[in-house]
C-alpha cells in the first residue's frame, strides 16, 4: 500500500505552472495578484534606482557651476526660469524671486529674503514629493504582500481537508498536492514582500538624504543672496 501510493506520488506534477493549474479559483487570483505586486514593486525599484542616480549626478554638476565663480545672474540666464535638473529648478526658484523683489527703480520690495526662502522651500518639497513618488506603494507590498499570501494558504489547505474528507483518503498522493499548492500563495507572498521592504528602507534613506543636499544648497545659497541684500 504504502508502495502504491509513493507511486502515485512521483507521478504527480510539483512543477510551479502545474501547482498554479490545479489551485483553486480563489488561489490563482491570490497567486496572480502577489504576482503582479512583484513585478509593479521592481519597476518602481529599478525606475528609482536610475532616477536617484540622475539626481545626484546632475547635483554634483550643477554643483560645480555653482561655486565656479560664475556671477549667479549670468547661471540663471543659462539655465533659464524651468531648467530640467532638480537643483537647477530649486537655484531658479530663488533667483525667479530675488529678480521680482527689485523694483523699477533697482530698490528692494520688502522681506524678500523671506519670499526666496519660502520659494525655494516650495521648490525642495515638490522634489521631494517627487523623489518619493512610488514609494508608498513598496510599503504597501511590503507589509500586506504576506498576509495576502497566508490568506491563499489557509484557503488551500481548507480546499486540501475538504477533499480529503470527500475521498475520505488521508494517502500522500492526496494530500500533498493541496498543501505544496497552498504553500506556494506564501512563497510569492513573501518573494513580493521581501524586495519591497528592502529596497523601501534603501530608496527611502536615499531620497532623504537627497532632500537634505537640496536643503542644505538652499542655505548656502540663502546666505549669499543675504549678503547682498544687506549689502544692498
Amino acid at each position: 500500500m504504502e508502495t502504491e501510493t509513493l507511486a502515485l506520488a512521483q507521478e504527480i506534477d510539483f512543477s510551479l505552472w502545474a501547482l498554479f493549474a490545479r489551485a483553486t479559483i480563489v488561489v490563482k487570483i491570490v497567486m496572480v495578484l502577489l504576482i503582479f505586486a512583484s513585478f509593479w514593486s521592481w519597476s518602481i525599484i529599478f525606475q528609482k534606482i536610475f532616477s536617484y542616480r540622475a539626481a545626484r549626478r546632475e547635483a554634483q554638476s550643477f554643483d560645480r557651476d555653482f561655486w565656479s565663480g560664475e556671477p549667479l545672474d549670468e547661471l540663471y540666464d543659462k539655465i533659464g526660469t524651468d531648467p530640467a535638473g532638480r537643483s537647477q529648478r530649486i537655484f531658479a526658484s530663488g533667483m525667479t524671486e530675488w529678480r521680482r523683489s527689485h523694483r523699477d527703480d533697482g530698490a528692494l520690495i520688502a522681506g524678500a529674503q523671506a519670499r526666496i526662502d519660502r520659494s525655494m522651500d516650495v521648490a525642495i518639497a515638490k522634489e521631494a514629493e517627487d523623489l518619493q513618488r512610488g514609494l508608498p506603494v513598496l510599503a504597501t507590498v511590503g507589509s500586506t504582500a504576506p498576509f495576502v499570501g497566508l490568506f491563499g494558504t489557509v484557503w488551500g489547505i481548507m480546499h486540501a481537508f475538504i477533499g480529503i474528507a470527500e475521498q475520505q483518503n488521508t494517502s500522500l498522493a492526496v494530500v500533498a498536492p493541496g498543501i505544496a499548492e497552498a504553500l506556494l500563495a506564501t512563497g510569492l507572498g513573501l518573494l513580493a514582500a521581501i524586495p519591497a521592504v528592502i529596497f523601501y528602507n534603501k530608496l527611502s534613506t536615499d531620497a532623504d538624504r537627497i532632500v537634505g543636499n537640496y536643503e542644505a544648497f538652499a542655505d548656502e545659497f540663502s546666505t549669499i543672496l543675504s549678503r547682498q541684500l544687506e549689502a544692498a
